[in-house]
């Protein structure tokens, strides 16, 4: 390993690469032969950074661990993995006190969407259980589709419509927002909740759904047709998207449940104006915004998210957020 090591840096200098990573295999504190092997290689590549990977999973023992590496080699930084799991990556905050290093990323899964660059109130927010209304506010900002059409749609919701199409650029929003799971896990009340039930599982079953939406016309899309009276087209649909016509029925059904929570905002007034005007709402007239909520959403999802009056406090924070950072959110706090 030591020479596949220093040859291979040797051959990437000499190709003009910036950016060299030697990964070694995972080792623990008492196998003093790999211990050496580490310690040779760093000798033999002399590594501008070396990087700890930590596995959040350990917990408290990862201190012993990040110890043990520290003095064998010099510790850059870290990088902590895992926390797709019910590990909250506390241990963390012991590997930095031990090696003195900073942790740079955060891993949430197996692809490059799950390795974000750490950002230390966010982390530490989560870990309490306290969420990241800050981070979420970012995500979506940065999934938003184009600026120009979000008070066009707002305006079409205010009036209770909401189209398969318009569901469908909802669904590419939140493709963009990365693992549902980890969206859930900066809701404070939310985190562990959904743990295991929005992973792959719910992301495929977006994707299927695009799938059959793609297999649409433009006025089956547009909601000039009513698909539940024509079997013939669910059939055809079912065919061009390779599912079974009951699949078909079930994105028609999630359409309807959609549609419906869309007509009772825009009959409440939660989809009219801005974030910062519905900030303003909220704080000139609590109860009547805490009865919008109830009334809106799903009592089971209000008492997940801590109740009403937590909901409506989230709803200000967005708002705050997003009125800091100078940008409107276009209506989805």
């Amino acid at each position: 390993p030591v020479q596949i090591a220093s040859d291979g840096v040797e051959q990437f200098k000499s190709e003009n690469y910036e950016v060299i990573i030697v990964d070694t295999s995972g080792r623990h504190r008492q196998e003093s032969a790999l211990f050496e092997e580490m310690q040779d290689i760093r000798s033999a590549i002399e590594p501008d950074n070396i990087v700890f990977i930590l596995d959040a999973t350990q917990g408290q023992a990862v201190h012993d661990q990040a110890s043990s590496f520290h003095e064998a080699v010099d510790i850059g930084s870290c990088v902590i993995t895992k926390l797709d799991g019910h590990a909250k990556g506390g241990g963390a905050l012991s590997a930095v006190a031990a090696t003195g290093a900073p942790i740079i990323f955060l891993g949430s899964g197996e692809h490059f969407d799950d390795f974000e660059p750490f950002k230390a109130s966010s982390f530490i927010s989560k870990l309490l259980g306290m969420g990241d209304m800050r981070g979420l506010v970012e995500t979506i900002k940065e999934s938003m589709g184009d600026p120009k059409k979000q008070p066009e749609m707002m305006d079409r919701m205010s009036k209770g419509i909401f189209t398969l199409r318009d569901m469908y650029e909802q669904f590419q929003n939140v493709m963009k927002l990365g693992p549902l799971s980890n969206i859930m896990g900066m809701i404070p009340s939310m985190q562990g909740l959904m743990q295991g039930q929005m992973g792959d599982d719910s992301t495929q079953r977006l994707k299927k759904f695009m799938y059959m939406m793609d297999s649409m016309t433009d006025a089956e899309l547009d909601g000039a047709v009513d698909l539940e009276k024509f079997p013939s087209r669910i059939e055809r649909i079912a065919r061009g998207s390779g599912v079974q016509p009951q699949e078909v029925m079930a994105l028609i059904r999630t359409h309807k449940q959609f549609e419906g929570m869309v007509k009772k905002m825009g009959k409440a007034g939660m989809m009219k104006g801005s974030d910062k005007d519905m900030a303003k709402q909220m704080q000139r007239n609590p109860k009547q915004a805490l009865q919008q909520i109830r009334k809106t959403m799903d009592p089971r999802i209000i008492q997940q998210m801590g109740g009403a009056e937590n909901v409506m406090s989230m709803m200000k924070e967005m708002g705050a957020s997003d009125d800091k950072s100078g940008g409107p959110l276009g209506g989805l706090a």
